[in-house]
């Protein structure tokens, strides 16, 4: 396990099969949560993460089934990431459709290695186009949510999330994140081809570590992480294209720092662009 101010990061780019039932999604829960109790018996991590929705596939039937696979925030999605949680000593970062009264949120919840919950983060930005149908199913979110992990700062958020450039900068300047948790669902509709452009402009812009985490499939994959600085020597490392793949990967404090230091895009912005005089 990683030490003070750094940690391991196990990402699970993982298959998610279609399902309009209950029973469905649990059988689905079971397996993911021995593949990724088999990861880390094999080599620990202090944080893992899963993509957007996790719990339940992506589509339209599953939309329309949410009167059975929606569920409170404390439900059978985050029982079975607790166990893995206390079992392996880690936190885990989950996605699924959280049942709010009447709401219905897409949401990653946060369960600590004492097998409680940190929490949810409800997905702010609804997609609406392409192969997303989000805004006729769902409520957006109204907070942000981070936590720490040895001393750095974890801030997760959901898909088209990332394409709102705001967020991320206050997640970064207001609220001290180190890694952004992206976790998504994207589709290779017409919009897929200009994902890596997004991911990779937010960790450079903010020189912050950016983990974009697909689902795996046919239609999906292609995840990525992306580091503090990248170039032509340090690329973002890039998962299968549709395959099942779970990686580790090292965070630490140092390389923040060393980029913030040898590249100063953060230190030299002006105070306020919103006041200067149009010459």
């Amino acid at each position: 396990m990683a030490g003070p101010a750094s940690l391991r990061l196990l990402a699970c780019q993982i298959d998610v099969p279609p399902m309009t039932r209950a029973e469905e999604r649990d059988a689905h829960l079971a397996r993911t949560m021995r593949l990724v109790s088999d990861a880390l018996s094999e080599r620990p991590a202090d944080l893992v993460v899963l993509p957007e929705l996790s719990s339940i596939d992506y589509s339209r039937p599953a939309f329309d089934a949410l009167d059975a696979l929606a569920e409170p925030l404390e439900g059978p999605s985050f029982e079975a990431w607790a166990k893995v949680a206390q079992t392996h000593d880690t936190h885990v970062v989950f996605g699924f459709a959280r049942q709010a009264g009447r709401d219905r949120f897409i949401s990653m919840g946060v369960a600590a290695p004492d097998g409680t919950c940190l929490g949810a983060y409800d997905k702010l930005h609804l997609c609406q186009y392409g192969a997303s149908m989000e805004k006729e199913y769902f409520t957006r979110g109204d907070h942000v949510l981070t936590f720490d992990v040895n001393g750095l700062t974890c801030a997760p958020i959901i898909c088209y999330d990332i394409r709102i450039p705001e967020l991320t900068r206050s997640l970064t300047l207001k609220h001290r994140a180190d890694i952004i948790l992206h976790s998504g669902a994207y589709y290779r509709d017409e919009s897929f081809a200009t994902w890596h452009d997004f991911i990779t402009v937010r960790a450079l812009e903010n020189q912050v570590y950016l983990l974009s985490l697909n689902r795996a499939g046919t239609h999906f994959g292609g995840s990525a992480f992306c580091r503090p600085w990248m170039d032509e020597s340090r690329p973002k490392h890039l998962f299968d294209p549709h395959k099942e793949d779970l990686r580790w990967f090292d965070v630490t404090r140092t390389e923040i720092t060393e980029a913030r230091e040898g590249y100063t895009f953060l230190k030299d912005r002006l105070p306020d662009y919103d006041t200067l005089p149009r010459g």
